[in-house]
C-alpha cells in the first residue's frame, strides 16, 4: 500500500558531519513535511546506490548519509544528492497493510491515561477512539532499542509531556505526547504521559534486522480499556 505523494518538497539544507558522513535536514516541523520529505527521500537514495555510500537513516526531520570519504568526496556526495532532490514529496516506501498494535488503555499500566483525558477535556472512550481514527504512521525510531515514534495525531489530540520523569517504565508502554505515540522496547525512564501497554515489542536481537517497524510503516491502533 503506497502512500501517494502529495505537496510542495521542503527545502533541504546539507550539513557536513565530520569527514565521514552529512545530514540532509528538510525542517523543523514534523507536521510541515519535513518528515514525508525525510523517509521519501531516503528510500529514493537507497534505491541510487551511491558510489561510497556506507550507510542511509532517518530521523524525524532528516536524513543521516554516512560514506567512505576514500571513495567519495563530501562535495561530490552532496552534489549528487541535491541533483536527486525532487520537486514533490516523493511517495512513501510500500510497506504492505497498516500494521496493527494492540493497546491497553489506562490501569496500572497507564498510570497518565485519565490526566490525558481531562487535559484534552474528553472522556475515556472518547480518547480511545481519538487515539485509533486516522493513519498515523511511524515518524522514525531512536532513544533507544526499538523505541519508536508515531503520528502525527490530529491537532486536537496534542498534550505537553509530563513536567516530572518516569525514572523505571517497563517495555510495551505506550506514551503520548506532542501529538505523537511512542512505543517502549526495554525499560527507560520518561517524561512522555504514560497511556496503556501493548504487548508489541519492536526489538528482538534474534531478528534480522532486529526492529519490526519501520519509518513509513502506517499503524492502525486497536484496544480497549484495561
Amino acid at each position: 500500500m503506497t502512500v501517494e505523494s502529495i505537496g510542495t518538497m521542503p527545502n533541504a539544507i546539507l550539513h557536513p558531519l565530520g569527514d565521514a558522513a552529512l545530514l540532509v535536514k528538510f525542517g523543523n516541523d514534523v507536521g510541515s513535511g519535513a518528515n514525508r520529505a525525510a523517509i521519501g527521500f531516503a528510500d529514493i537514495l537507497k534505491r541510487a546506490r551511491l558510489p561510497g555510500v556506507a550507510e542511509i537513516a532517518t530521523s524525524l526531520v532528516s536524513v543521516f548519509v554516512g560514506y567512505d570519504p576514500a571513495r567519495v568526496s563530501f562535495q561530490v556526495l552532496s552534489g549528487e544528492i541535491r541533483l536527486r532532490l525532487p520537486g514533490t514529496l516523493p511517495a512513501l516506501p510500500d510497506m504492505g497493510e497498516p500494521f496493527p498494535i494492540e493497546v491497553e488503555y489506562g490501569g496500572a499500566g497507564g498510570p497518565d491515561f485519565q490526566a490525558v483525558c481531562d487535559a484534552l477535556e474528553l472522556t475515556p472512550d472518547e480518547l480511545i477512539a481519538a487515539h485509533q481514527t486516522g493513519t498515523p504512521r511511524v515518524l522514525s525510531g531512536g532513544f533507544s532499542p526499538g523505541f519508536v515514534y508515531i503520528g502525527p495525531h490530529e491537532a486536537n489530540l496534542t498534550v505537553p509531556r509530563r513536567e516530572t520523569l518516569r525514572e523505571d517504565v517497563p517495555a510495551g508502554s505506550v506514551l503520548f505526547a506532542a501529538g505523537q505515540t511512542a512505543i517502549t522496547a526495554t525499560r527507560i525512564r520518561t517524561g512522555w504521559n504514560v497511556i496503556g501497554r501493548t504487548d508489541f515489542r519492536n526489538f528482538d536481537l534474534a531478528r534480522t534486522p532486529p526492529v519490526t517497524l519501520m519509518p513509513g510503516r502506517i499503524i492502525q491502533f486497536a484496544g480497549g480499556l484495561a
